[in-house]
């Protein structure tokens, strides 16, 4: 049986926080994730490890039984071959502790990979639920704990428009269980930025003996706009003036993500790129739909493509002014 260096596959040191851990995971299980990597063998090892890997130093009991290890792990497995108890005699933990974060359920990781069990040895042999206690080790460590286990939870990528993320939305999901496919909607709120995590709980991985259900997180991942530029809570877009309104002043149309328009006053010679404010027409602060960012606008002078007799004669009358102004 192979040592598992868990920190070295996800690329820590010893010393990482919870957060280091479950930052690390998330961006190698979707690196690696099978969706991703159709048919790729490699791909599909690398991720049984990581995963395997988050499930030991994603859990804090775990990941502490794991430290003990260190280098007198071959000392610990003797003692769960010959029936011994290990780490002070008798401790009994199981697999897919809360602490635990995965982007599979079990069972999505059982379909995956063909009914092959994804765990290596050495896992199933330290850390696989009630495999190494004072009662003795069974099957090299295989023995299933009686107790209930939380089911996993589940990150799904949700995209959406900047518009989407300024009014709130929801999407239907389709989520498997045993008795078949269960649909049902996730609200989520305006204001949402990318990366939001939106829980629905109880909706992620089925528990195992009669344990609860795991949560469901919907990952925001906001779609670039062709117009408006996000910014925190603030908007940012640009807004053609014509070149008359830029000299003699006036007012414009501005767009909005709710579908309708400002009025923006621009003053007489409006210099081409500058920026106006419009407070309270940003985007709204997720919770407090009354707390709004702002919008900023800059203006994009419009030079005209085609000149007409008579427009070519007043500017000709203008340049006149000008030269005898000078």
């Amino acid at each position: 049986m192979e040592f598992k260096d868990y920190y070295a596959t996800l690329g820590l040191s010893k010393t990482a926080s919870e957060a280091d851990i479950k930052r690390a995971y998330r961006k190698l299980a979707r690196e690696h994730h099978p969706d991703l990597n159709p048919g790729d063998k490699k791909a599909e090892a690398r991720f049984k490890e990581i995963n395997e890997a988050n499930e030991v130093l994603g859990d804090p009991e775990k990941r502490k039984k794991y430290d003990e290890l260190g280098a007198n792990w071959r000392d610990y497995e003797r003692a769960a071959e010959s029936g011994a108890g290990g780490f002070g005699g008798g401790a009994r933990w199981s697999t897919g502790g809360s602490g635990g974060y995965r982007t599979m359920t079990p069972e999505e990781m059982n379909a995956a990979f063909g009914g092959q069990d994804p765990f290596s040895d050495f896992f199933h042999t330290f850390f696989s639920g009630g495999g190494f206690s004072a009662g003795g080790a069974t099957g090299g460590g295989r023995r299933r704990s009686s107790r209930s286990q939380r089911g996993q939870d589940v990150e799904q990528l949700v995209d959406l428009t900047l518009e989407e993320a300024y009014a709130g939305t929801s999407r239907r999901v389709v989520a498997a269980r045993e008795q078949g496919e269960r649909s049902f909607e996730v609200r989520i709120p305006a204001g949402v930025k990318d990366g939001a995590r939106i829980r629905a709980a109880g909706e992620g991985g089925q528990g195992a003996r009669g344990g609860a259900a795991g949560d469901l997180f919907l990952v925001v991942r906001l779609l670039p706009h062709s117009r408006v530029e996000r910014r925190g809570q603030d908007l940012y877009q640009k807004v053609d003036i014509p070149v008359t309104t830029a000299v003699l002043g006036g007012e414009v149309s501005v767009p909005t993500l709710a579908g309708t328009t400002v009025r923006l006053k621009v003053p007489a010679v409006t210099a081409q790129g500058r920026t106006f404010r419009l407070r309270g027409h940003g985007m709204p602060t997720v919770g407090k739909p009354d707390e709004r960012g702002d919008m900023y606008v800059t203006a994009q002078v419009q030079i005209p493509s085609v000149v007409s007799d008579e427009a070519r004669a007043h500017y000709l009358a203008l340049r006149d002014l000008e030269n005898q102004a000078h």
